[in-house]
């Protein structure tokens, strides 16, 4: 298979740039792109949750072939993604590098589109309507290479009949250990405190997740607790921040369903155990560190009333929710509630006393209630502020914030 067709590429105002360097400017001009963090991933997954993936750095491996309409394809036992290659694309099985696009989730005037030829590129007709989510989409690719052999598995010593398997691999090639009994070891993310995966598989209320270099998978059914190489116990907490980046082994049956991948664990098989002494091998062809970024932090999603709503009744509370947990510990003395006194609302005139109002936070939906103990006067502008230090659970500081309302009459 040659190179790929002048219309895949993109016409530079100084000439003609590869995929490879229009990912990297794609990076430059737009500001809703995602960090380019790459993710081992497979097919099935990113069939199953294209916004997630949508325009992130990813890593898959399956057989590439050209089709008799031009198109050149991913493909494995579950699935095919169209590939746009930077260059050549030799036929057979690959590691496909590049970065996932869902044209439906981007505008026409997208930066990234600008000088490409679409009816040749995406097939889309630039006088039609634009394509729905999920309608149009491709692997952007910047490298294809042949695939290195999967490695061996290896005789588990701790757990027999539970052979030691590769995490990466088995995220890469999961059909090949679907519904096979494997032993993994990686380190403990917790809850998906990184999001690394698009949702949980919700098979157990102790789901969490394992990770090797870029590459995650869930492990379901087994509390994250038990006893390290010393015979010291456990007990990791799924949304401690803290308790990340240990290093644990655990055996169980390799399961897939909706796009998501998981090990259904063993009893008595989760053991923390030390770190590899040498590199991972298969991660010698990956960037030098692969740093993936912590969870957004908790930041407030909705309130009662709404962002200069008018005519309020006075006998209203407020409800702020917000989009992590919080520590309900820290509001104390920075929520500020009072009259605002200058003609945009921007400043508190008559502070509230802190017998003017209690406050209650529900855990289980992540609301923060105010109820005022006295009545309010009508026609008066309320503002509520939420003042720094308030921290989520995981210990990042929510982004300080502020509401304003017009009070109605009686």
């Amino acid at each position: 298979m040659g190179p790929a067709p002048r219309a895949r590429r993109l016409l530079g105002k100084h000439g003609v740039l590869g995929w490879a360097s229009l990912l990297v400017l794609g990076f430059c001009v737009s500001g809703d792109a995602q960090t380019p963090v790459r993710r081992a991933t497979n097919i099935a997954a990113i069939l199953a949750y294209p916004n997630f993936y949508h325009l992130r750095s990813i890593l898959v491996v399956g057989t590439v072939a050209q089709q008799p309409n031009g198109d050149i394809r991913v493909s494995d036992s579950v699935g095919s993604l169209r590939v746009i290659p930077d260059g050549s694309a030799p036929d057979g099985l690959n590691e496909v590098r590049g970065q996932f696009w869902d044209i439906g989730r981007m505008k026409s005037d997208d930066p990234r589109l600008a000088g490409m030829d679409l009816p040749a590129t995406f097939r889309i007709d630039p006088d039609g309507a634009w394509p729905r989510p999920g309608e149009v989409t491709a692997i952007m690719a910047a490298n294809i290479a042949p695939a290195a052999p999967a490695p061996a598995a290896i005789e588990s010593s701790s757990n027999p009949g539970f052979p030691l398997v590769s995490l990466r691999s088995l995220v890469l090639d999961a059909s090949r250990y679907l519904d096979q009994k494997v032993t993994l070891t990686g380190q403990y993310y917790g809850r998906n405190l990184s999001g690394d995966l698009p949702e949980s598989p919700a098979q157990s209320r102790f789901d969490f997740v394992l990770r090797v270099a870029d590459a995650s998978i869930w492990v379901t059914n087994l509390r994250p607790r038990g006893k390290d190489s010393k015979g010291r116990e456990f007990d990791l907490g799924l949304d401690a921040r803290l308790d990340t980046g240990k290093w644990l082994r655990v055996s169980g049956t390799v399961r897939q369903g909706r796009g998501l991948l998981w090990i259904e664990g063993e009893a008595n098989t989760l053991a923390m155990t030390e770190a590899p002494t040498q590199p991972v091998a298969e991660a010698a062809t990956e960037e030098p560190s692969i740093r993936v970024p912590a969870a957004p932090a908790a930041e407030v999603v909705f309130s009662a009333p709404t962002e200069d709503e008018i005519d309020v009744s006075l006998a209203t509370n407020v409800r702020i929710q917000f989009s992590r947990d919080v520590d309900p510990a820290t509001f104390k003395g920075r929520i500020r509630v009072g009259y605002a006194g200058s003609p945009d609302g921007s400043l508190i005139a008559e502070t509230f006393p802190a017998d003017k109002f209690k406050t209650a936070y529900r855990a289980a939906n992540r609301v923060l209630e105010l109820n005022f103990t006295d009545p309010l006067t009508q026609f008066r502008t309320v503002k509520v502020e939420l003042l720094e230090g308030i921290l989520g659970t995981d210990k990042q500081e929510v982004r300080p914030w502020t509401l304003t309302f017009l009070l109605g009459g009686p």
